[in-house]
């Protein structure tokens, strides 16, 4: 028998991956807007292209944990994944606002993915 997500630590999950889907499609099928509105220049194509890349990381990564919404065990495995991802990209951000240019979006990815990577680190504790 399959044991029941703890429900706050399942409706932050879920939380977590309906931004990401929509992150996911935005970042994929509206790129050059989506840059804009995450503070970066839409301009650059490599940037275009890793934003998609990107879009399609959160996409797939949302879709996994609507996919594993009603299992624990799965849910606390997606949730550490994707708890990674968000650290990684925490990360990635803050050293992106060394870039005069890269300021807002560094700064505001930083602090989203860090938020991000806390309650997801939370909520996989949550699920042992």
């Amino acid at each position: 028998m399959r044991r029941r997500p703890d429900p706050l630590a399942r409706q932050a999950i879920l939380a977590i991956a309906a931004g990401r889907i929509a992150i996911g499609v935005g970042a994929s099928l509206a790129t050059r807007p989506a840059l804009r509105a995450l503070g970066f220049p839409a301009e650059d194509p490599t940037g275009r292209t890793m934003a998609r890349v990107a879009g399609s990381r959160d996409f797939a990564l949302g879709l996994l944990a609507v996919a594993a919404r009603n299992d624990r065990s799965r849910l606390r495995a997606v949730s550490l994944a994707a708890t990674g991802v968000d650290a990684a990209d925490a990360v990635t951000f803050a050293l992106a606002a060394s870039d005069p240019g890269l300021l807002r979006g560094g700064v505001g990815g930083g602090l989203s993915g860090a938020a991000a990577a806390a309650i997801g680190a939370w909520s996989w504790w949550r699920l042992r």
